[in-house]
């Protein structure tokens, strides 16, 4: 081990003048005279959707919930619900979001008479603010759009306003439209075989 010399009560003094120097010329270098920190920052995950984390309260044991949450503008005020509804999971919270989205549509829905409800003009922007409404959602928590819950709900909807609707322009013709169609074109085969022939004999009794 390296002998350190006794420093004398002159060289004492100017050691710690110094170290004090040293000291206070590092803090002023500080803002707010705050202790410096290094955060390490994960970097972004390889998807095309950025996002954010958003921490509920500690829910007591030391327990918290922690939500993905989409960086679209609109996202923000969506998944603090989800944050300030801390015994929610996420999907508890997307199924509750799309209450809201259903609240919406049975509302347009009642707007519009009854007697209409099987046009489609009448009803596509209800429907397709629906369907805009819970694909929203489903991106700013970062879930999987179309999913099980709102294929149910969008059953659910047909149910109980287009059930009664009249699809006869989706049914088959009837038989006897259909055999018709079939056997015309089965019969223009003899006749078209008959004529070939017939001018073929003729075009060998000229020549």
């Amino acid at each position: 081990m390296a002998h350190i010399p006794a420093l004398k009560p002159a060289g004492t003094l100017l050691f710690w003048v110094c170290l004090s120097l040293m000291v206070t010329t590092l803090q002023s270098l500080l803002p707010n005279g705050q202790k410096h920190t290094v955060r390490q920052t994960a970097s972004t995950p390889p998807t095309a959707v950025l996002t954010t984390t958003n921490t509920t309260a500690d829910l007591g044991h030391g327990e918290r919930k922690i939500y993905g949450c989409g960086e679209k503008a609109i996202c923000e005020g969506y998944c603090s619900i989800c944050v300030n509804n801390s015994h929610w999971s996420t999907q508890e919270c997307y199924e509750n979001l799309v209450g809201w989205c259903l609240y919406v549509f049975h509302e347009d829905m009642d707007s519009i008479n009854s007697t209409d409800w099987c046009s489609l003009e009448k009803v596509k922007s209800a429907y397709n603010n629906f369907t805009l409404c819970t694909e929203t959602f489903a991106d700013c928590l970062l879930l999987p759009w179309p999913n099980q819950f709102v294929e149910g709900q969008f059953v659910a909807i047909h149910g109980t306003y287009f059930e009664t609707c009249p699809t006869e322009a989706l049914r088959d013709p009837p038989p006897s439209i259909v055999l018709a169609l079939v056997m015309t074109p089965i019969c223009l085969i003899p006749v078209m075989v008959v004529l070939v022939v017939f001018k073929t004999k003729n075009g060998d009794r000229r020549s």
